[in-house]
């Protein structure tokens, strides 16, 4: 069985799990359901569009990719994904996956790690090696989805990546982000699709020799609500951590089963 096979196979699983029929979107009429998705996701707090229209035409018309995740019983619309071509800084071309999100109350289905195996099943049918995209690294579920569920390489630390957003989930916060990168037919990819990439546990850690740890908040989207001041200083801090680490020639490995970034030096490998 191929790596594409294999993938296929994944995503079928991760449907039937999450009880979700993922389509892929291509005609205007059609992506306006993923335009909903993200309006509804990241609430503007003008009122605007997250996406038009005829950009989302534009842009996957140019080869880019976007689905959306229906309930397999009732065929209520639940989730979406969008991503276009890039070009990394060496010349590699990749698919940048720019938003991924599934509406309120429907987000304890594991329908986003639905989502992402599809994108990566359709990358690896389409030839394209890689899936990159930024995230929030206090976002501690995302860390572990990223890390854990999809196998990515976390690369560099970005300050304020996208300046200020005035969306409901960002505003008021400086927008750091890290890059993960996902080599879609790579071991890390393979193993945790298998199932074989778990968080650490503390007992583990102490036969690992040679290793930094950074702790995330239990929920930095509640914190920010609760106590902005405390949210803050999580955020400088592991920017702190995280920026020095990165720059110094370490790489995020694993997420801890309390939610620390687990860091070891490149050239131990």
């Amino acid at each position: 069985m191929t790596a594409m096979d294999r993938a296929r196979t994944v995503v079928e699983q991760a449907m039937a799990r999450s009880e979700v029929m993922i389509k892929e979107l291509h005609e205007t009429d059609e992506l306006t359901d993923a335009r909903v998705v993200f309006d509804q996701v990241w609430p503007s707090s003008d009122g605007g569009t997250q996406v038009r229209s005829n950009l989302l035409r534009a842009l996957i018309h140019a080869g880019g990719y976007c689905s959306a995740a229906y309930d397999i019983s009732t065929g209520a619309l639940l989730g979406a994904t969008l991503g276009f071509m890039g070009r990394s800084e060496d010349g590699q071309p990749f698919l940048h996956s720019h938003m991924s999100g599934v509406i309120e109350g429907h987000r304890d289905r594991h329908i986003g790690t639905a989502m992402k195996l599809h994108q990566r099943w359709w990358a690896l049918r389409e030839g394209v090696p890689v899936i990159a995209w930024t995230f929030d690294p206090l976002v501690r579920r995302n860390a572990y989805i990223n890390l854990c569920k999809l196998g990515v390489e976390v690369r560099g630390y970005h300050v304020n990546f996208y300046g200020e957003m005035r969306d409901a989930i960002n505003a008021g916060d400086p927008t750091d982000r890290v890059v993960a990168w996902w080599e879609v037919d790579s071991e890390r990819a393979e193993s945790a699709a298998a199932g074989l990439r778990r968080p650490l546990p503390d007992a583990q850690l102490q036969a690992l020799p040679d290793v930094r740890l950074v702790d995330t908040p239990h929920d930095i989207v509640e914190l920010r609500l609760e106590d902005p001041d405390r949210a803050r200083a999580w955020r400088l801090q592991v920017r702190e951590d995280l920026s020095e680490s990165l720059a110094q020639g370490w790489f995020i490995d694993a997420i801890t089963e309390q939610g620390s970034y687990v860091l070891r030096p490149r050239l131990s490998l």
